[in-house]
C-alpha cells in the first residue's frame, strides 16, 4: 500500500501536475493540502476520471485538505481538528482507507513570529499532540501525514542563516513535533532515509529550487502497527522541477500489503472510529 502526501499549493491550477504525478506514481492513498478551493470548486470528475476516490475539506483562497484513495472510497472519521470549536480553517481530515487510517494535515505557517499566527501554531500543534495520542492507543494501523510546517532539526534543512528567525524553525514548534516522536510515533521518512536531506520544499524566490535550497516539511508519522508494515520511502523530488510546479514534492511510503477487510468490515471500524467525535 502506497501512501503518498502532497501540498499541492491550489489543486485547480495544478491539476494536471496532479493527474500526471496519480498516472506515474500511482499512489494508492494521497494526501493533500492547501486546495486552496472552496467544496464546491474541489475538482472531483477530473480525480474520479483518473481513477480515484475523494473526501475533502475545502476553503475558498486559503488551506483546504483531501484524501484520495485508488480504485476505493475512503470512509471519513473526522473532517476537524478537535480542542477548539471556534476554529473553521480548513486544516485536518481522517478517513479509513483499506484498513489504515490515514490523516491529510495542512498545520499553520506561524509566520511572523512572535504574533498572533505563531500563537496559533503552537496551539494547534498541541491539539494536534492531544488527538494524536488518542489515535496512537487505537488498535489499528495510522498514517499521520502531512505538511506539519515543522523543519525538525539542522539536518532537515539546507545550510542557511536566512531562516533563522522563521516560525519553521523556531525551539518551540520542533519541541512539539519532537512530543509527537516521544508518544511512538516513527518518522518513516528519516527511519529509512537517516543520512539524506529528503527534502520536501524549495520556496520560489531566490533561485532555491536550481540551488537545491530546501526543507523537509511534509512528514508521514507512523503508529506501531503501520511502522511494523513500513518496507519502502521517499521523495518524488523531480516534481518539483515540472513547469508550473507546487513548491513542495511529494513524500511517500509503501506498506507491506495485509489481507483486506472486507468493505462492510472497513465501515464497521470507520464507525468506531467516529465515536471520538
Amino acid at each position: 500500500m502506497k501512501i503518498a502526501t502532497f501540498n499541492i499549493n491550489n489543486v485547480n491550477k495544478r491539476l494536471s501536475n496532479l493527474l500526471e504525478w496519480l498516472e506515474a506514481a500511482k499512489p494508492d492513498v494521497v494526501c493533500l493540502q492547501e486546495l486552496k478551493a472552496a467544496d464546491d470548486d474541489f475538482p472531483k470528475e477530473a480525480i474520479e476520471k483518473a481513477g480515484y476516490g475523494a473526501v475533502w475539506s475545502g476553503e475558498k483562497s486559503w488551506n483546504g485538505v483531501a484524501i484520495l484513495a485508488r480504485d476505493s472510497e475512503p470512509i471519513v472519521t473526522r473532517n476537524r481538528l478537535p480542542g477548539d470549536p471556534d476554529d473553521r480553517q480548513s486544516r485536518y481530515i481522517e478517513a479509513a482507507v483499506n484498513g489504515v487510517l490515514v490523516t491529510s494535515l495542512y498545520a499553520p505557517n506561524g509566520n511572523p513570529q512572535p504574533g498572533a499566527k505563531f500563537s496559533y501554531k503552537l496551539a494547534w500543534m498541541e491539539r494536534l499532540l492531544a488527538h494524536a495520542a488518542e489515535l496512537y492507543a487505537e488498535d489499528v494501523p495510522v498514517v499521520l501525514a502531512g505538511d506539519f510546517n515543522v523543519v525538525p532539526t539542522d539536518r532537515d534543512i539546507y545550510p542557511s542563516t536566512s531562516y533563522a528567525k522563521n516560525a519553521l524553525v523556531q525551539p518551540e514548534p520542533r519541541a512539539l513535533f519532537r512530543e509527537l516522536l516521544d508518544q511512538g510515533w516513527v518518522d518513516a521518512i528519516r527511519k529509512l532515509h537517516p543520512g539524506e536531506p529528503m527534502y520536501t520544499f524549495w520556496d520560489y524566490l531566490r533561485n532555491r529550487w536550481p540551488r537545491d535550497a530546501g526543507l523537509r516539511l511534509d512528514h508521514l508519522l507512523l503508529s506501531k502497527k503501520a511502522a511494523k508494515r513500513l518496507v519502502d520511502a521517499g521523495v518524488d523530488r523531480e516534481v518539483r522541477g515540472i513547469s508550473g510546479a507546487s513548491d513542495h514534492a511529494p513524500a511517500w511510503i509503501v506498506l507491506r500489503d495485509e489481507t483486506k477487510p472486507k468493505r462492510a468490515s472497513a465501515r464497521r471500524d470507520a464507525r468506531q472510529l467516529k465515536r471520538r467525535r
